[in-house]
């Protein structure tokens, strides 16, 4: 849990995992509440679970990876 604890802001660093996916993605260092507000307008994104699982977020991801 603490490599994924340095990634979010502090008052969720001892959230659980499931606590932590129903987060809202402002619980991630570097993602403002300005960034947050963006992507919920931009792509419906609100959790941390919601950016996860985004279906764009996933073809860039499978695209990159395949780029390495």
């Amino acid at each position: 849990m603490t490599d994924i604890a340095e990634k979010l802001n502090k008052a969720y660093e001892e959230k659980t995992i499931s606590e932590l996916a129903d987060a809202p993605v402002s619980a991630l260092q570097g993602v403002s509440e300005n960034d947050a507000k963006l992507l919920e307008d931009a792509f419906g994104i609100r959790t941390v679970r919601d950016l996860g699982t985004n279906k764009y977020f996933r073809w860039a991801q499978a695209v990159a990876n395949l780029a390495d």
